[in-house]
């Protein structure tokens, strides 16, 4: 499947459908938005044709997708614009990048065995920064040979978390199939409670990693997650009472045989961690609107010690609790930025030491990927495929509302032993 041919045949600028009023020509960013990594957050909507489409309705199609995202930029200005320095915005309707591919192959073909490779040339971008990039979207159209199309995005993480990333594709969607009702202006308050402030010394962000990272999908269906949950909240020594969620059982799961290969290859850690991102917006008091914009979000993190080889109940217990500590009272200690760059430094400290073996688990469960409707009806399949850097772990929902997949990130040697893990393979499948 590596050989698929993936052309582009197109690559312009779209820019707002209307100029930005100067009133609004800078848009501050928050101090969260500041921390987060200069990085790019892709994600890929495949769309099969329908029954009474063919090759021809695609130039339709992208039409279609084109001037609605025109519209819609009118409503998020700033993701047209240029960011000149780490504090703002400036909303000068520069545009976005779209691309225009045609793959040579029908869209079946990726759906039924997605690869990794193939994947990333559905992409406009890669995850870290593009040197010289001045986009802080990219869209890459793809039209497949039976009609199907994909629509892959690419969106700036120092503007969106990937609640935000998904709740503006949704809002896209909306646009081009004239649903009305269904699009809500984004919320920009949170810069409000996360004023943005000079911190200096202070350099955040993720690069590439330099070894060589292969990528694994691996698929729990809703049978093998119904068993997880109940040996999560087994009698085992845990401290789990009643069944955990889904993200929580596959990721305690995953993290656990992640420890376990890590003491196959002895590593010198004394803690292993598993640092998850937390939704902030429900949990403040009072909550946020779903449709705030921009990073809203911070991180957990639940440890165990190396020596401990503790159970999937025990860890479940732990990645649970770990996430209730992001609590309404939590967030309100946030909202002092000396809390939270405290908070920021003895975390990179712990990691820098290293005492701390740390896996990143990023859950896209629950997002609504999937009501991403351009007017062809619901996507048959969402990915967020492109995470280059190791011990990384992105959890989406399967195409059927049930099942979990897990996009894990390991180092080539890591991977090798990973792949062939017996106990992990009896509860999913790749």
């Amino acid at each position: 499947m590596e050989n698929i041919g993936v052309k582009i045949i197109s690559r312009d600028i779209i820019k707002p459908a209307s100029p930005t009023p100067p009133s609004l020509i800078y848009r501050e960013l928050s101090l969260i938005d500041q921390m987060a990594p200069p990085s790019y957050t892709p994600a890929i909507f495949f769309y099969r044709a329908q029954k009474s489409e063919n090759v021809a309705h695609q130039s339709v199609k992208v039409a279609q997708v084109r001037a609605s995202l025109a519209r819609t930029l009118t409503r998020f200005n700033h993701l047209a614009g240029t960011m000149t320095e780490r504090f703002y915005v400036d909303c000068n309707d520069v545009g976005v990048e779209f691309s225009e591919a045609r793959v040579d192959c029908e869209i079946s073909i990726v759906l039924e065995k997605p690869e990794i490779g193939v994947l990333h040339r559905l992409l406009p971008l890669v995850f870290t920064s593009r040197n010289g990039s001045e986009f802080l979207l990219s869209v890459q159209f793809s039209s497949f040979s039976c009609g199907g199309v994909a629509v892959a995005v690419c969106l700036s993480h120092k503007l969106a978390d990937g609640a935000s990333a998904a709740a503006f594709v949704k809002v896209w969607a909306a646009v081009a199939r004239g649903d009305k009702h269904s699009v809500l202006e984004p919320n920009f308050d949170a810069v409000k409670l996360y004023p943005p402030r000079k911190i200096p010394g202070f350099k955040r962000g993720i690069e590439a990693s330099k070894e060589k990272i292969l990528t694994r999908r691996l698929v729990f269906g809703k049978c093998q997650i119904a068993a997880l949950k109940e040996l999560a909240a087994g009698a085992g020594g845990g401290s789990v009472v009643k069944p955990p969620s889904r993200v929580v059982a596959v990721s305690a799961f995953i993290w656990l045989r992640l420890m376990e290969l890590a003491r196959k290859r002895a590593v010198k850690a004394k803690v292993f961690g598993a640092l998850y991102p937390v939704d902030l917006r429900a949990r403040m008091d009072p909550p946020l609107p779903e449709n705030s914009f921009g990073n809203v979000s911070w991180f957990t993190m639940a440890t165990s010690p190396v020596e401990a080889n503790e159970d999937l109940p025990l860890l479940a217990g732990k990645v649970r609790s770990a996430i209730q500590e992001i609590d309404s009272g939590f967030v309100k200690k946030l909202e002092d930025s000396e809390n939270l760059l405290d908070l920021i430094k003895q975390v990179d400290k712990q990691i820098s030491s290293g005492e701390m073996q740390l896996w990143s688990f990023t859950s896209w469960c629950r997002f609504p990927v999937y009501e991403a409707d351009f007017g062809w009806g619901k996507p048959s399949w969402v990915c967020s495929p492109s995470r280059p850097f190791r011990n990384a772990v992105v959890l989406m929902d399967a195409s059927d509302g049930y099942g979990v997949e897990a996009w894990v990130n390991l180092k080539e040697e890591d991977m090798a032993i990973f792949h062939h893990d017996q106990q992990l393979l009896s509860f999913c499948s790749g």
